[in-house]
């Protein structure tokens, strides 16, 4: 087998995840807010106009991006976008006093990200995985949760050693040195040592095309869940160490809560993931949304710094379930046909609402002083966002009952 088994594209995608999108553009948002405003001097709701614009333009490319995975492979593709948004990132270090300018490197951020989500490297594992989709799933996508418990504190440290410029520097660099030769090497290859799982997307393949998906119920049922649970944790991520840090709690701390929401991710993936394989993933999907409503209560709840991290975890858990079980249910209920661009789909929705969280988040503490009002909102709609998981009744597309070969994808010209 060597390094042609498919489970070391699992393997790749997790270091291609670890500085993916929501790591560096997310995660490290919070950490790097407090000495952008203090030399500046603007506002929380305007630092974080950057990351709505960012996270908004992202969200408007990856259908595009999808689409053009489905038909020229994953290297064509996500290797030049991997470079923009290393670069892009990099650049932020010498940006002017000047919002506009600020706003527009995050925008730049937000087209490379594109081809730096986990629309690639789900549908690598997808096309090479059936039965035990669930799992390879889960475990790829902790990649996300690694880089959301190491990358906060890798920019915690380029700060101390050359402050927030020097920290954007850093981050651009370690994107292009893990993700590009993961995707080179291993998450585009073409070879494999056995068929693959699923035929290639020029042969008729089980499911859905993108228009066909855009008119069905399940779509919007399950992009109204994600669309909510999107925006909720990623606007408690976002915000956490400011919020953090108004209740007195220092930055080091504050930023170490943080990565244990990214150790909550890693578990809540790979947990979701195995028992998505075993249980009916609707069900699943309905806990790991309400684990992140009871930590949002817990935040409000409770002052002291011990009680913010169980809140931090219980919000983590939702945020590690949510990418994955994008790509689980879009394959069982959608079909595998036009997965590319029907991910990007649901990810430009996912985008939107995550985007949206940090916002309402910002203009929150600005117009009120506090975050409470926003995160009595956020905890109503994660309930409402748990609910129409349980109505949506059998697959369409189930595993087969019989084992079948998995193997790794080669992409369509």
């Amino acid at each position: 087998m060597g390094f042609k088994s498919r489970w070391w594209v699992v393997f790749a995608s997790v270091l291609g995840l670890l500085v993916g999108n929501g790591p560096v553009m997310q995660f490290t948002f919070g950490t790097l807010m407090p000495p952008i405003t203090r030399q500046f001097g603007w506002s929380r709701g305007m630092v974080s106009t950057a990351m709505v614009v960012g996270l908004w333009i992202t969200g408007i490319s990856t259908p595009l991006v999808g689409r053009l995975v489905d038909r020229f492979g994953i290297r064509a593709v996500a290797l030049p976008a991997i470079l923009l948004f290393s670069l892009a990132t990099a650049s932020v270090a010498w940006v002017p006093a000047s919002a506009a300018a600020f706003i527009a490197l995050y925008a730049l951020m937000g087209l490379g990200a594109a081809g730096q989500t986990p629309l690639i490297y789900a549908k690598a594992v997808s096309m090479r995985f059936d039965r035990q989709r669930g799992l390879a799933l889960g475990i790829a996508m902790a990649g996300v949760g690694l880089g959301a418990a190491v990358v906060p504190q890798f920019a915690q440290a380029m700060i101390g050693l050359a402050g927030w410029r020097g920290a954007y520097a850093g981050l651009g660099v370690l994107t292009f040195v893990l993700a590009f030769p993961a995707v080179a090497l291993f998450v585009g290859r073409p070879d494999s040592d056995s068929k693959p799982v699923v035929q290639r997307p020029n042969v008729s393949m089980p499911g859905l095309t993108g228009m066909e998906a855009l008119r069905t119920a399940r779509f919007w049922t399950l992009a109204f869940s994600f669309f909510i649970v999107a925006g909720t944790t990623g606007g408690v991520i976002s915000h956490l160490v400011p919020l953090m840090s108004d209740r007195g709690v220092s930055l080091q701390t504050a930023t170490a809560m943080v990565g244990i929401a990214g150790a909550a991710l890693i578990g809540g993936r790979m947990l979701s993931g195995f028992l998505a394989d075993r249980i009916h993933a609707p069900y699943v999907a309905a806990v790991f949304f309400f684990a992140p409503l009871i930590g949002i209560v817990v935040l409000l709840t409770t002052p002291r710094a011990e009680g913010a991290a169980l809140g931090t975890l219980l919000v983590g858990i939702g945020v590690g379930a949510e990418v994955d079980l994008i790509a689980f249910l879009l394959s069982r209920y959608l079909g595998m046909r036009s997965f590319g661009e029907i991910y990007g789909y649901f990810f430009a929705i996912f985008m939107l609402g995550a985007g949206l969280g940090p916002f309402a988040m910002g203009m929150s503490y600005d117009r009120t002083g506090s975050y409470r009002y926003m995160l009595v909102c956020f905890a109503a709609a994660l309930a409402l966002a748990s609910l129409p998981m349980l109505r949506l009744g059998a697959y369409e597309y189930p595993a087969p009952a019989e084992p079948v070969e998995e193997s790794a994808l080669a992409p369509t010209h």
